[in-house]
C-alpha cells in the first residue's frame, strides 16, 4: 500500500491444506479493498481417507483483501490442463482470464472466462484447435487488453503442425476474429503479448531455427497484416530457460528472459515500439 516500501506477511489464498501443485499464479488489481488471484489447483490428487484421488487438476481464484484476508475463494473449472501458465486482464468493463483446458478426450486447446455486468462467464473455447495430447505440453497463453480491445496469443501442436497463433476481439473478448499465425514454422512456443495503442500487438516467442533456438518478436495487426520477425537473442530452449516476459515504459518495451547457455543468468533488451 507504499508503493512497495513494505510488504505483508505472506498468505495462502486458498484453503484446502493438500500437500499438491498449486501454481501458475495470474494476479489483478480488483477494487479499492481487494485484488484478484488465479491459480492451478491441484487437490484433487490428494489422497483423502478411503477417497481416491481423481488426479484431475482445477482453476480456482480468489479475492483478498488489502487486509491479507481471503474474501472468498471458488472454482473456475473441474479438469483443465496440468501445469500450463494461466493469463489474466482487466478490460474497459470487466475482466478476462485464459488458460489451457483439458477435455475428457483430452483436447487440450484454450480456454477463456469473461467477467462482465458483475459475473463470470461459463468456460468458453477460443478457437478449436483439436489438439489432443496425453500429457501437459507445459506452454500456456498470453492476454493483452488495452481497453475495450484485446489481444491472445497460444502455442498449438494440433495436427502435428506447431503453430504460435494470435486473434484479436473489439468487444473485451465477447467474440474474436481469424487466428493469425505468427511463427515461422518451427515453434517451440512459449509466447507472450503486448497490446500497443494503436491497437496492434507484439507478440514474443521461441522459434528453432538453422542457428538454433531464437527469441523472436513481430508485430501484428487486427487485420491480419504483421511485420517481419526480428531475432532478440539466441536461446538453448530447455525447460530451464522459462519463458521470456515483455513490459511496456513509455515507447519502450523491455523483454526479460533466462539465459542457459553458459551460466544461468537473467538478461534484458530494450526495444523502440517504432
Amino acid at each position: 500500500l507504499d508503493g512497495g516500501k513494505s510488504w505483508s506477511d505472506p498468505l495462502l489464498p486458498h484453503s484446502d491444506g493438500t500437500p499438491t501443485e498449486h501454481g501458475f499464479v495470474s494476479m489483478l488489481p480488483w477494487d479499492d479493498e481487494s485484488f484478484f488471484a488465479l491459480w492451478l489447483d491441484g487437490r484433487n490428487f490428494a489422497k483423502d481417507g478411503q477417497a481416491s484421488p481423481t488426479n484431475e487438476m482445477t482453476l480456482r481464484h480468489a479475492l483478498i483483501g488489502w487486509d491479507g484476508k481471503v474474501k472468498s475463494e471458488k472454482v473456475f473449472d473441474l479438469r483443465i490442463c496440468d501445469c500450463c501458465q494461466t493469463s489474466a486482464v482487466r478490460t474497459a468493463h470487466g475482466a478476462l482470464i485464459a488458460y489451457r483446458d483439458r477435455s475428457k478426450e483430452e483436447i487440450r486447446d484454450i480456454s477463456l472466462i469473461r467477467y462482465s455486468n458483475g459475473k463470470w462467464s461459463e468456460p468458453y473455447t477460443v478457437y478449436e484447435d483439436g489438439w489432443k495430447l496425453l500429457g501437459c505440453p507445459v506452454n500456456g497463453p498470453s492476454l493483452s487488453a488495452n481497453g475495450e480491445n484485446v489481444s491472445l496469443a497460444w502455442f498449438t501442436g494440433a495436427g502435428g503442425t506447431a503453430r504460435v497463433n494470435v486473434v484479436f476481439s473489439r468487444d473485451e473478448g465477447a467474440s474474436f476474429g481469424k487466428p493469425v499465425i505468427v511463427d515461422n514454422g518451427k515453434p517451440i512456443g512459449r509466447v507472450d503479448i503486448l497490446m500497443l495503442q494503436d491497437n496492434s500487438a507484439l507478440v514474443s516467442w521461441m522459434e528453432n531455427t538453422g542457428n538454433g533456438v531464437e527469441i523472436q518478436i513481430r508485430k501484428v495487426y487486427p487485420d491480419g497484416k504483421k511485420d517481419e520477425p526480428v531475432t532478440v537473442s539466441k536461446s538453448k530452449g530447455d525447460r530451464a530457460s522459462g519463458f521470456p516476459r515483455m513490459v511496456q515504459s513509455g515507447n519502450k518495451i523491455i523483454i526479460a528472459w533466462t539465459e542457459t547457455r553458459d551460466a544461468r543468468t537473467i538478461k534484458t533488451a530494450v526495444i523502440n515500439i517504432n
